[in-house]
C-alpha cells in the first residue's frame, strides 16, 4: 500500500517542510554566501554524510530552492548556487539565528 503524504495546512508547517532535515538550514546558510561546490560544502558541514547531503540538496533543488549547476569537464564540476525562491528564504534564515543566539541558552540540550 502506498504511504499518502498528510496535506501541509499551515504556512509555517509549508516552510519547515522545505526546510527541514538536519543539514539543509546549515547548508542553506554557507550558500547564500555565494555559490559553492558539492566538496566545499562537505568540508564545511562537519559531520554529514556524503549521501545525506547529497539528499538533502536534492530535495532543496527539487523544491526549486537551490540551482545545481553541472559543468561538462572531466572529472565533473558541481556547483550550488541559491535561486531567487531560495533568497527569500534568507530573512527567515537570519531570524533563526538571532533567535537561537537570542534564547539557546533557555532550551536545553538534547543528548543524542
Amino acid at each position: 500500500m502506498a504511504k499518502s503524504k498528510k496535506a501541509v495546512s499551515c504556512p509555517v508547517e509549508s516552510t519547515l517542510r522545505v526546510i527541514e532535515g538536519r543539514w539543509k538550514v546549515l547548508a542553506l546558510h554557507h550558500l547564500l554566501e555565494g555559490t559553492k561546490r558539492f566538496n566545499e560544502l562537505h568540508r564545511l558541514l562537519v559531520g554529514v554524510s556524503p549521501r545525506t547531503l547529497a539528499k538533502q540538496l536534492r530535495e532543496l533543488e527539487r523544491d526549486g530552492i537551490i540551482r545545481r549547476k553541472v559543468y561538462p569537464e572531466i572529472p565533473p564540476r558541481v556547483e550550488y548556487s541559491m535561486t531567487p525562491l531560495g533568497k527569500s528564504l534568507e530573512p527567515v534564515l537570519l531570524a533563526m539565528g538571532d533567535w537561537g543566539e537570542a534564547y539557546a541558552h533557555r532550551i536545553p540540550t538534547r543528548e543524542q
